[in-house]
């Protein structure tokens, strides 16, 4: 007897007793370097007890107002017709503007997935029970809710960059701002890595950074190069 070691991404399980196969992707995502993803890690254990199994763990550090993040784009590469998006918060999948956001949204929609994340309801089973004007209304509010999160994910993103702006204009007036010291190990390795033939895209996930800071870390790097010759 042989068996299917392929991961069932949606319909019923193998005993046939009608219950439904749930599979999840989860996402986890942190700004910087100084913070820690080990808080999102119990969404894995969450995830399992409500009946999923897990297709796959993408973790990265990069900002989640950047829509090119490795690990995310990876994520919606990977994602099958009837999985889910699970993450710990709407605002650890997008912080973007809300036009780019539902964008993003729609990219995971188009996999035939759907997302799966506290905070925001999810009517599509309930309405794909209904008909008629009743469907009409539970899919417009389900678009209404999703468009409140992904703004005010974004609302929030913008008064943390705001109150930034502010404490760094008052450090400065008193003579306190010395700026961001930059991570040396960081740029080393990014160089090393983009001197060794990776990719940018590569570089960036074997680095634990963004695409866009190699491309500036490597770009200073070439710069630095051609004003020694």
């Amino acid at each position: 007897m042989t068996y299917d070691s392929t991961p069932k991404t949606s319909g019923t399980d193998d005993i046939g007793q009608g219950v439904p196969f749930k599979v999840a992707r989860i996402y986890m995502r942190v700004s910087t370097d100084a913070q820690d993803l080990a808080r999102q890690e119990a969404i894995v254990s969450t995830a399992r007890r409500a009946g999923f199994y897990v297709a796959g763990i993408y973790r990265e550090k990069a900002s989640g107002a950047r829509p090119d993040r490795v690990e995310l784009l990876r994520m919606i590469s990977d994602l099958q017709p009837g999985e889910a998006v699970v993450a710990e918060k709407i605002d650890r999948i997008s912080r973007l503007p809300l036009e780019d956001a539902e964008k993003l949204v729609a990219s995971i929609r188009a996999k035939g997935a759907r997302l799966a994340v506290p905070g925001v309801v999810d009517l599509a089973e309930l309405a794909a029970g209904t008909q008629g004007v009743s469907r009409i209304v539970l899919e417009s509010v389900q678009e209404m809710l999703l468009k409140l999160a992904l703004q005010m994910a974004r609302d929030d993103y913008e008064d943390r960059r705001e109150r930034q702006r502010q404490g760094i204009e008052l450090a400065k007036s008193a003579g306190r701002y010395a700026g961001r010291k930059p991570d040396k190990d960081m740029h080393k390795r990014i160089i090393a890595l983009r001197v060794g033939g990776n990719s940018i895209g590569k570089t960036a996930k074997l680095a634990g950074c963004s695409v866009s800071q190699v491309k500036r870390v490597y770009a200073l790097h070439r710069a630095s190069v051609v004003s020694q010759k």
